[in-house]
C-alpha cells in the first residue's frame, strides 16, 4: 500500500472519560482492518468526588473542575481536528441529584455533548474490553473506579451476571479513612464493610475463576508486585499473580507512611492514598470467590465503549480470534513478507513431519501453535537492523503486548523466533532460567534452529523447495532428501551453513541431498 493511500484510511477518535478519581483525555487512531491505536493519553486528577456533597450534589465548584478540564481537554481535540469525540461520566455524576443541570452546562459550556452511563453499561464495557483482548472464556472482571466498582461474571465469552457495588477506591478513602492512610481501626472497620457487601453477591461466592481487574488502582496493583519482584519481562497486560501475592503487596505497602508511598515505584502519587483501600477490594474478591488466578487488562471502559461501536454494526460481540487480530497487527507494523514466512512453515512443518518418529519426538497442539506463530515472525526484528534482527526480535517480542497470549507463552515465542545459535539462546534464557524446565528449554531450542534451517531452504524467497522426507537413517546420520523445482544453490549453500545448529539439538547429523525436479 503507498503511503498516501494508507494516510487516507486513518481515522482519529476521541475518548472522554470522567471518572470520580481522573479524568482522562484518549485518542485512538484507527487503520483500516486493524484494531484501535492509543496516541495520545491525559490524564487529570480532578476528584470529582470530593465535590459529591452529602445530599448528592455535586457543588458549583464542582461543576467548575468538571468544566475548566472539559475546556483544557478541547484545545488538544481542535489541534487533532478531532470530529469524532465520545464523552461518558461514570459513578459520581451519576449519583448527582443534579445530573441533569450537569449535562446541559456540559453541553452549554464545551463543544461535548456528555453521556452518563448506567452501571450496567460500565459493567458491560469493562466485559467487552476484557474479552476482546484476552482469550479466557470464563471468569470474573472487576474494575474499581472512584465512586463505584463493577463486577461481572462471563462465561463461553458471554455475560452472565453483573452487579455494580456502591463504593469505589476513593469513596472508600472518605467513609473510612480520616487521614491519608488508614489507622488498624479504620482498616477493621473498612474489611468488615467490604465482607458484608460481598455477602449480598450469592453468584459470585466460590465460584473459583480467573479475575481479571480493570483500571487504574489494578494497574498500580501489578506494578507494584514487578517493581517487589523484580519481574523481567516489560508490559502489564494480562500480568498474572496469585491471590496470595494481592496479599504480599498489601503486606508490603501496610508499614508505610504515606510519604513512603508516594515515593513508590510503580505507584502512581495520586493514588498513595487510595491504593490501600483498593487492594484490600481486591484481596477480598480474591477469597470469596476463591480465585486460583488474578490477571489483569489494560483494556477498560474506554476500549469497550469503542469495542462495541465497531462490532454492534455487525451485530457480534466479541472477536473470534483475539491473538490472530493481533498478530496481523504485528504483521502490519512491521512489514513481514506474509508469503515467505508461510513457505518457511511449509517447509518446517514437512521437516518435522519427516523428523519427529526418528527423533520420538513428543508433540503437542500448542507446540504447532507455537511453529506456527514462530515462522512468521522469525527474527522479523530486521525490520529495524538486519544485523541484530535476532536481538530486535527476541526484545519486541518479549516486551510487547500481544493480546491473547499471556506472558510465559509471548517469552516461548520470542525465544523461538529470535534463535540464532546456542549461545544466544543461553545468554536469552538467562533471566528466565527457572521459568522453563530443561525439557522445555530443549524443546524451544529444537523449533528455534528448525525455523532457521527452514529459512535457510528459501533463502532467495523464491519458494523452490516441494518436498523434504527422510531418505536414509543409520542411526548417527540422518539422510534428507530435498526436492526443488528450480535452481537451488543460493538455498543449498545457506542449508549447509545453518544445518549445524539443528544437528546440535537434534544430537545426529545431517546429510543434505538437493534435487533439482526438472533436471530428474
Amino acid at each position: 500500500m503507498v503511503k498516501g493511500v494508507e494516510e487516507t484510511l486513518k481515522t482519529k477518535y476521541g475518548m472522554i472519560d470522567i471518572g470520580s478519581n481522573t479524568m482522562r483525555l484518549v485518542i485512538y487512531e484507527h487503520n483500516q482492518g486493524l484494531r484501535f491505536k492509543e496516541i495520545e493519553n491525559i490524564k487529570i486528577v480532578a476528584r470529582l468526588r470530593n465535590y459529591l456533597n452529602k445530599e448528592n450534589v455535586l457543588t458549583e465548584e464542582g461543576i467548575s473542575v468538571l468544566l475548566n478540564t472539559l475546556q483544557s481537554f478541547e484545545s488538544i481535540t481542535k489541534h487533532h481536528d478531532l470530529n469524532h469525540v465520545k464523552c461518558v461520566a461514570t459513578a459520581t455524576v451519576r449519583q448527582a441529584k443534579n445530573v441533569e443541570e450537569i449535562k446541559k452546562r456540559v453541553a452549554l459550556e464545551t463543544d461535548f455533548h456528555m453521556n452518563v452511563i448506567t452501571e450496567f453499561e460500565e459493567a458491560y464495557y469493562g466485559f467487552l474490553a476484557v474479552i476482546n483482548s484476552t482469550e479466557i472464556t470464563e471468569g470474573i472482571t472487576i474494575d474499581i473506579g472512584g465512586g463505584s466498582t463493577e463486577v461481572t461474571y462471563f462465561q463461553n465469552r458471554k455475560l452472565v451476571e453483573f452487579h455494580s457495588f456502591p463504593f469505589g477506591a476513593l469513596s472508600l478513602k472518605l467513609n473510612f479513612v480520616q487521614g491519608d492512610v488508614p489507622t488498624v481501626a479504620e482498616y477493621e472497620e473498612m474489611k468488615n464493610y467490604l465482607h458484608s457487601q460481598l455477602e449480598e453477591i450469592p453468584w459470585l461466592r466460590s465460584r473459583r475463576l480467573p479475575i481479571i481487574a480493570i483500571g487504574g488502582s489494578a494497574r498500580n496493583a501489578a506494578q507494584l508486585h514487578q517493581s517487589f519482584t523484580n519481574y523481567p519481562l516489560g508490559g502489564l497486560h494480562q500480568y498474572e499473580m496469585k491471590p496470595e501475592d494481592i496479599t504480599y503487596v498489601s503486606q508490603k505497602l501496610c508499614p508505610l507512611s504515606y510519604e513512603q508511598l508516594q515515593g513508590m515505584d510503580g505507584l502512581s502519587k495520586d493514588r498513595a492514598d487510595t491504593i490501600l483501600p483498593a487492594i484490600e477490594v481486591f484481596r477480598q474478591i480474591c477469597e470469596y470467590s476463591d480465585a486460583p488466578l488474578f490477571m489483569l487488562s489494560r483494556k477498560g471502559l474506554r476500549e469497550g465503549v469503542f469495542f462495541d461501536e465497531i462490532m454492534r454494526p455487525l451485530n457480534i460481540e466479541s472477536f473470534p480470534h483475539v491473538a490472530r487480530e493481533s498478530f496481523q497487527a504485528l504483521i502490519y507494523d512491521f512489514e513481514i513478507d506474509t508469503e515467505h514466512a508461510k513457505q518457511v512453515l511449509t517447509i518446517a512443518m514437512s521437516m518435522l513431519d519427516s523428523l519427529k518418529e526418528v527423533l520420538q519426538l513428543s508433540w503437542e497442539e500448542e507446540d504447532w501453535l507455537l511453529l506456527k506463530r514462530g515462522a512468521y515472525l522469525f527474527h522479523f526484528g530486521q525490520y529495524i537492523d538486519s544485523e541484530s534482527s535476532s536481538q530486535h526480535t527476541f526484545n519486541i517480542i518479549a516486551n510487547r503486548t500481544i493480546e491473547g497470549v499471556r506472558h510465559r507463552d509471548r517469552l516461548k515465542l520470542a525465544f523461538v523466533s529470535s534463535y540464532k545459535g546456542k549461545g544466544v539462546f543461553r545468554q536469552y534464557m538467562e533471566p528466565y532460567g527457572r521459568w522453563f524446565t530443561k525439557d522445555e528449554q530443549r524443546k524451544l531450542r529444537f523449533l528455534g534452529a528448525l525455523l532457521k534451517f527452514s529459512y535457510s531452504l528459501n533463502a532467495t524467497k523464491r519458494n523452490i523447495v516441494e518436498e523434504i522426507r527422510v531418505k536414509q537413517d543409520n542411526g548417527n546420520t540422518v539422510e534428507l532428501y530435498i526436492s526443488c523445482r528450480d535452481e537451488y544453490r543460493a538455498e543449498e549453500y545457506q542449508a549447509e551453513k545453518q544445518k549445524k545448529h539443528l544437528e546440535k539439538v537434534i544430537k545426529r547429523n545431517l546429510k543434505l541431498e538437493f534435487v533439482n525436479k526438472i533436471e530428474v
